[in-house]
């Protein structure tokens, strides 16, 4: 293949990464071929030095290693881009493993770091708490992959490029780079200013504008002291934009077309949703093929037209509410959440409200309030273990639980996630064969209606279970400290009906009646969804007469002090949109019957309790 038409190939599969990268067009050729030919010469422009700190002490933040350039760089020469390769590309959650596995991999970052501890298990110790300081992050981007090959991944690049230090001025950049025939990835290393011979080659380690500039300074705490350990952590809640932000605009039913009406002896059902197919069978329903035809409308995917149902179709029902993901989204959640009005219950300082939702902060808009509250909490003391999720992801995927600041500090870089207080002092359930794991209970929620607000919950709930003995430590150990276990391969899946459950809980847990906690969690969904109703849309559900909707909320309890006394507390971990039913069919194959017959038909069943 000559040049020309190698080069055209290379762009057409490489040209939107280097746009969004900010890689200037000058240097696509010279990339090209360097690629190409596998050409690493950044030897021939940089040298690596250690720094001496002998005649100085050193200083927590000073750098290890500094990169000078040899000769004078000058930012408009095409050929002055260069290719740095990584060292270790690795999962957050797998640190640990990698580094025991691979000896070589160990040693190496022993050198990088310049650890001289005796153990191999020191050693993994404080590579894994020093990674931070080195490690950056990619996302592959594409409709063809799963969601799992998605997931951020993390990389320490070799020496060179790991002893570039930061500058909040630099005169290079570097941007990370996915050559598509090799499926390779590489750090692209280029001028952005002049360089002249003796010069440090800088960069900067925290790219981008951010409307509060502490953010910034909060996310460069590895490398630099910050001086707002002590200020407020108190949250606001955000404007209406934020609502808004990211989201497609969903239009609200015009109200005045929906009067009351007379409802058919049989509903006819189009239905997205195959256990609905297989499991709706009370006569009062019938499944049909078009949606035309329906009476209620069971999409699987997100309905936005509420307006245009009701001029359209003012007679049918769909099974969302405008602006629901104020409950099914993290970050919106823990907002609504905190509409709770006060309790009078004592707690620490420190503790947040409403005692039911685990501390919660966003670290993309909120870190350097999480930064305060972990140093407050360090300074008295207290468990400081945070567990790390996207907004809008579940079972598990890129999630991790960490204590250490610098960890925290950089992951606002891998995508939106909220930081959430790790519930270090659980309720166990004792599973005789493994010990006292881990296990959260799903309640299925069913809106029936907004202004007036009605919530039912399906009381038949679902348990999922951890396969190790709690215990904290071993974070990265999922079966330990995660209870979902349907998608983790090899994994065993531990099943147990919810009234096997309760006959259990009266012999682990005699003095702690299952009714009275039960009440205690249906009080606190009925508070989350008075929340979530309490303001107009964006900022709440809106209301819609022609809607119904189906959620799971997931839920832990944990042991709570007060005063002298010890009790369960649960703890709202998330809420769910179109949850997987497929077990709750399987265990009571009347589930969806029921459900329908509540929602749709005014009917009592004694499955169902009406908590709001």
């Amino acid at each position: 293949m000559d040049g020309i038409s190698s080069y055209s190939v290379f762009i057409a599969a490489h040209k939107p990464q280097l746009v969004l990268s900010g890689v200037p067009e000058h240097f696509w050729q010279t990339l090209c071929k360097k690629l190409k030919d596998q050409i690493f010469d950044s030897g021939i422009s940089f040298q690596l030095v250690k720094i001496d700190y002998e005649d100085v002490e050193k200083e927590p933040f000073d750098p290890l290693w500094s990169v000078i350039s040899i000769r004078d760089i000058d930012r408009t020469d095409s050929s002055n881009i260069y290719l740095i390769d990584h060292a270790w590309t690795f999962k957050a959650n797998s640190i640990r493993n990698n580094l025991r596995n691979v000896p070589a991999l160990l040693e190496r970052m022993c050198n990088l770091m310049q650890i001289t501890l005796e153990t191999t298990e020191e050693q993994i110790d404080e590579v894994s708490r020093r990674v931070w300081k080195y490690a950056n992050t990619y996302a592959l981007e594409s409709e063809e992959l799963s969601v799992e090959d998605r997931v951020p991944v993390w990389y320490v690049m070799d020496e060179l490029g790991s002893g570039i230090t930061h500058s909040d001025s630099p005169n290079f950049r570097m941007v990370p780079f996915i050559h598509v025939p090799e499926q390779l990835t590489y750090t692209l290393l280029f001028p952005i200013e002049n360089v002249d011979e003796g010069d440090i080659v800088t960069r900067n380690f925290v790219e981008g504008q951010y409307s509060d500039p502490l953010q910034r300074e909060a996310m460069l705490i590895p490398w630099r002291y910050y001086e707002h350990f002590d200020e407020s952590f108190s949250q606001e809640e955000p404007d209406v934009n934020y609502f808004l932000s990211g989201h497609i605009v969903e239009t609200l039913p015009e109200l005045e077309l929906l009067a009351d009406r007379n409802l058919p002896n049989t509903l006819k059902v189009y239905s997205e949703y195959e256990y609905i197919n297989q499991y709706l069978t009370a006569p009062e329903f019938e499944i049909v093929d078009n949606e035309n035809d329906a009476d209620i409308l069971w999409f699987v995917n997100h309905f936005k037209t509420y307006k245009e149902l009701s001029v359209n179709s003012p007679q049918k029902f769909v099974n969302q509410f405008p602006f629901e993901y104020v409950i099914t989204i993290k970050d919106l959640l823990a907002i609504v959440a905190r509409r709770v009005p006060k309790t009078n219950i004592e707690i620490n300082e420190l503790e947040t409200l409403p005692v039911w939702l685990p501390t919660t902060l966003n670290m993309k808009t909120e870190l350097p309030k999480l930064v305060a509250y972990y140093m407050q909490r360090k300074t008295q003391g207290l468990d400081n273990h945070w567990i790390c999720k996207p907004y809008n992801l579940a079972r598990g995927l890129d999630t991790y639980i960490t204590d250490t600041l610098d960890f925290l500090c950089r992951l606002p870089l891998s995508g939106p996630k909220i930081a959430q207080k790790y519930i270090e002092n659980p309720v166990l359930f004792d599973r005789p064969e493994v010990g006292k794991v881990k296990f959260d209970i799903r309640y299925v929620i069913l809106l029936k209606s907004v202004n007036p607000t009605e919530v039912y919950i399906y009381k038949n709930f679902f348990l999922r279970f951890s396969n190790k003995a709690f215990a904290m430590e071993n974070f990265e150990d999922y079966e330990k400290h995660f209870t979902v276990m349907n998608y983790t391969q090899g994994a065993p899946l531990f099943r147990l009906l919810c009234k096997d459950f309760k006959e259990a809980w009266s012999n682990q847990y005699e003095n702690y009646d299952w009714a009275e906690v039960e009440k205690s969690i249906f009080n606190m969904i009925s508070e989350l969804f008075i929340g979530a109703t309490s303001k107009e849309a964006p900022c709440g559900i809106a209301k819609s007469p022609q809607s119904r909707a189906v959620y799971a909320a997931d839920i832990m309890l944990s042991w709570q002090k007060c005063n002298k006394d010890e009790f369960m507390q649960p703890k709202l971990l998330e809420v769910n949109w179109m949850p997987d039913c497929r077990r709750a069919c399987e265990y009571y194959p009347d589930f969806y019957n029921d459900i329908f017959s509540v929602l749709f038909l005014n009917k009592d069943v004694s499955t169902c309790t009406k908590i709001l």
